[in-house]
């Protein structure tokens, strides 16, 4: 009994110092089991025109979990740098060298350039002279064109007046042979005129009847006239069966003086 007693004041400061010792210990594994269970931290990056001085991050302020173990300083965050594409030295040397390898290239197309001139410029001589040559052949030809038609204008007209002349020396014929087989009736004024549309066949005669185309006014004279016509035939052709066309209708004027 005494021995229990005496026991006794030593047992709650050693249950105290146990149960410090337990919550200390599961406090030690929470944290640190938590603290490995963190999510990783996240970074930003900003893009500046000019790149800053590295700055030193300030270090991290430790948790009560880390202080049990030692503490590290922290690291300072690295400035993620834009990337700039560079021109490679490289690809500048190869451009060059390309550069130097067409100069001889350049002086073969100038050379070729001025052989290519000289052909040119003979070939613009050489057509030239073929065009002068050319347009003198079309003048000449022109030319001689020219003084055809007039040739065969001033021909024309000569065979027209030649046809025409016959025409008037044959109609003269004609009305002649006819006046001279009128037979004037009494009372005839001396401007009386009579017209008449006569229509021959190849041989001279007459196609009747006579039309009378005006009256004079007398109609006796008007009668000689058709009278004579009639007594005319055949009224002479020129021997030119080419030239009947001409005759073929004939408008005939009859005046007592003519």
């Amino acid at each position: 009994m005494n021995a229990t007693l005496s026991n006794e004041p030593y047992q709650l400061p050693a249950g105290l110092l146990a149960l410090v010792v337990h919550v200390a210990f599961f406090s030690l594994l929470y944290f640190g089991f938590t603290w490995q269970i963190q999510p990783a931290r996240t970074m930003s990056v900003e893009l500046w025109r000019s790149l800053p001085e590295d700055e030193i991050a300030p270090p991290a302020v430790p948790r009560i979990a880390e202080a049990v173990q030692p503490v590290q300083p922290a690291q300072p965050e690295k400035l993620i740098k834009p990337d700039i594409a560079l021109p490679d030295k490289k690809d500048k040397k190869k451009v060059e060298t390309r550069t130097d390898v067409t100069k001889p290239e350049i002086k073969k197309v100038e050379t070729k350039t001025n052989q290519q001139i000289l052909v040119e410029q003979k070939q613009e001589k050489a057509e030239q002279r073929e065009r002068i040559a050319a347009e003198q052949a079309a003048q000449q030809a022109a030319q001689a064109a020219r003084e055809s038609a007039e040739q065969a204008a001033r021909d024309k007209a000569a065979q027209d007046a030649a046809v025409d002349a016959v025409v008037n020396e044959y109609q003269a014929k004609i009305k002649a042979k006819i006046r001279r087989n009128i037979v004037m009736p009494p009372d005839v004024r001396d401007d009386a005129l009579a017209e008449f549309s006569v229509t021959l066949l190849p041989d001279g005669s007459v196609l009747l009847p006579s039309k009378l185309i005006k009256s004079s006014g007398n109609a006796a004279y008007d009668n000689a006239v058709e009278r004579a016509i009639l007594k005319s035939q055949p009224l002479p052709l020129p021997a030119d069966v080419a030239m009947f066309n001409r005759f073929r209708v004939l408008l005939l004027v009859f005046k007592p003086v003519e």
